[in-house]
This record gives structure tokens, C-alpha cells and sequence, in this order.
């Protein structure tokens, strides 16, 4: 047995309890054949020090084209709006990319979205085409994306805290936007989904926005990185152990792993997650974050929040956005979609 104290938390609350530890282990999952044919081209990164990851980010953004502002109108189908607001008291002011259908008359649904990069890297916009087609334009909502800010210049609180402050702005404001303050939903991938669940925790405990529901994809949600898919799936995929391990000591420090984590960086660390919204998780069979994802779903199940769970057979971290056009990912995409539509009864 691999044993964890318990360690307290900013709501009073005690971090989760011990978990069995991951012995015997089998190979792991093989990826889904047309995954990994995209990923055999993909552009291997060495996992930097913390002392490189910032002049490493511009390396890995490059695989990533970054959409202008009058791209993402698309000739003028979607406003866009770039807005600076205020940040948690006594710091900095954050960005925000408020995006709508051109045409939406009254008050429309609101997704709120917090990127993805392992807490290190990535923005608020380049994900923004994806959810443009597939949500603003099937089903009619908005989008507001923030730009937080980035470990390890900005170690935790900063980030979770960043994007608290920009949901809670953004619902005071729902009016003005033409937003529907009732319904808000809160969404983001790998660290985004970590962050996603942790400002959910975080306005559940705070009293602050009522949210519809939380899109929680591949979500990052454990910093201790010791479940056995993390072991299993070590130095394989993208996203692996060693990564990971990078990614929660940048954000956390010396308290990574230990008793001192707050809920709202690792939400896996949160005992009681009864009174959150409505949930989706998914995440692939053969990535590091399989184990948290399905032990955090199968809590908010025990704690009575409606949810739904998907391990896609075979799929890597982020495969979606690697491998768009490939089967797996399109189900995937579809199957997302169709959750929004539901929660938004439609």
C-alpha cells in the first residue's frame, strides 16, 4: 500500500484518503491504430526544467497555430471580443475572449473555458476554432476564454485563482454579454480540466456562480502521479509520468505530492464533492490521467452529482486535438457535444 496523509483544506475539509497501490501491472493499452499512426509523426518534446519552460513555450506553441481575432469572426459570423478585467484582489488584471454568435438575440448560454497546457503553457485562444464550430455554432452558445496566468513564474494559487476571478466577473456581467446567468457552464482539457473542476470546487465552497455544469476533458486532476495508469503509461504517449511530474512540481513546488495541496489545484484532493454541478468526464484508455479521471467520476457518482464518464479505447492525451479527423476523435467531439445539448435540454 502506498500511503498519503491527510492534509487540510482551505474549506476545512481533509484531502483524500489513501488509494491501493498500482501492483501488478500489465503492458498498457495499445493505442487505437489510427491514433497512433498521427502520433508516430508527431514532434517529440523533451520534458525541459523548470528553468527552460519558458523559453520552451514558444517551441511548443509552434505545433499549435495561434487563430488571429479576425479569424475567429469568420467574416463576421461570430463576434469576438478581447477584455481585460479585474484578477483576485492585489493582483494583476486578466484577459478574457468573449466570443457569440453574431445573430443570437436575448440571453444565450455561456461556456466558460480554461486552456489546457499541464499548467505551464498554452492560451486562451487557440482552442477557441474547435468550440466556434462545434458549440457557438450548433448549439447556439457563448464562449468566454481566460488567459491565467502560467507556472513556474506564477506557482499556485495564481492560476485557479485567475480563473475564479474571470467566472465570477463574467457572471456579473452576463447581462451586458447577453449571457444567460443561469446558464454557465465551465470547460476545459488536460490542466484546463483540472482547473475547470477546481473552480467549480471552488465557487461551490465560496458561494460564488451557480454553474449548469463542468466539461471536464482528460482533466489533471491529481498531483500525487501515482495511480497505475501514470505508471503504466511512463515514457509512452504524450503527457507521461515524467511530464506530469514536471508540470504539478512548477505549479506546486516542494508541496507537490505532499499534505499541504489545496482542492482547488488538485481537485482529487477534495473528500466532499456532493453540491457540484452536473458532470462530464472523459479520457483515453492509454494516457496518464485514465486512473484519477475515472476514480474523480466514480466519487462525484458517490457524492450524488449526476455525471457522465467515457475512457475512449485506445486514445492518447489530447488525442482529439492531435488526430482531429480520426474516428476515435470525431466520436468524441460528437459525444461532448450531444452532453451540452442535453444539459441545455435542447
Amino acid at each position: 500500500m502506498t500511503a498519503h496523509s491527510e492534509a487540510p483544506t482551505p474549506a476545512g475539509q481533509v484531502a483524500a484518503s489513501p488509494r491501493t497501490a498500482p501492483a501488478p501491472l500489465g503492458p498498457p493499452p495499445p493505442f487505437d491504430p489510427e491514433l497512433a499512426a498521427v502520433l508516430d509523426t508527431f514532434p517529440g518534446v523533451e520534458v525541459p526544467s523548470l528553468e527552460e519552460i519558458p523559453a520552451m513555450r514558444g517551441t511548443v506553441l509552434g505545433n499549435f497555430p495561434v487563430p488571429t481575432l479576425d479569424e475567429l469572426r469568420a467574416g463576421g459570423e461570430f463576434e469576438i471580443e478581447k477584455r481585460e478585467v479585474p484578477g483576485p484582489a492585489g493582483d494583476p488584471d486578466i484577459t478574457l475572449y468573449l466570443c457569440r454568435p453574431a445573430d443570437a438575440t436575448g440571453a444565450i448560454p455561456v461556456l466558460y473555458h480554461t486552456h489546457g497546457g499541464g499548467m505551464i503553457l498554452g492560451d486562451a485562444l487557440t482552442g477557441l476554432p474547435q468550440m466556434l464550430d462545434e458549440w457557438t455554432r450548433d448549439l447556439g452558445i457563448g464562449i468566454v476564454s481566460v488567459e491565467y496566468r502560467l507556472a513556474p513564474e506564477h506557482p499556485d494559487p495564481a492560476p485557479v485563482e485567475d480563473c475564479y476571478a474571470g467566472l465570477v466577473w463574467t457572471a456579473e456581467h452576463a447581462a451586458e454579454l447577453g449571457f444567460d446567468p443561469e446558464r454557465i457552464i465551465i470547460g476545459g482539457g488536460s490542466a484546463g480540466g483540472g482547473l475547470a473542476a477546481g473552480v467549480a470546487l471552488a465557487a461551490r465552497d465560496r458561494g460564488g456562480p451557480a454553474l449548469l455544469g463542468q466539461l471536464l476533458m482528460c482533466p489533471m486532476l491529481d498531483d500525487r502521479n501515482d495511480t497505475p495508469s501514470a505508471v503504466q503509461m511512463a515514457g509512452t504517449g504524450l503527457w507521461d509520468r515524467e511530464a506530469n511530474h514536471m508540470g504539478w512540481t512548477a505549479l506546486l513546488g516542494e508541496r507537490r505530492g505532499g499534505p499541504d495541496v489545496s482542492p482547488y489545484a488538485a481537485p482529487a484532493r477534495a473528500v466532499d464533492l456532493a453540491g457540484l454541478p452536473p458532470a462530464f468526464v472523459d479520457v483515453g484508455s492509454a494516457e496518464t490521467f485514465r486512473d484519477e479521471d475515472v476514480a474523480y467520476a466514480s466519487r462525484l457518482w458517490a457524492c450524488g452529482v449526476q455525471t457522465e464518464l467515457h475512457v475512449w479505447p485506445g486514445g492518447f492525451h489530447g488525442f482529439d486535438g492531435i488526430a482531429p479527423q480520426a474516428a476515435l476523435s470525431q466520436t468524441a467531439r460528437t459525444t461532448r457535444t450531444e452532453w451540452l445539448r442535453r444539459l441545455l435540454g435542447e
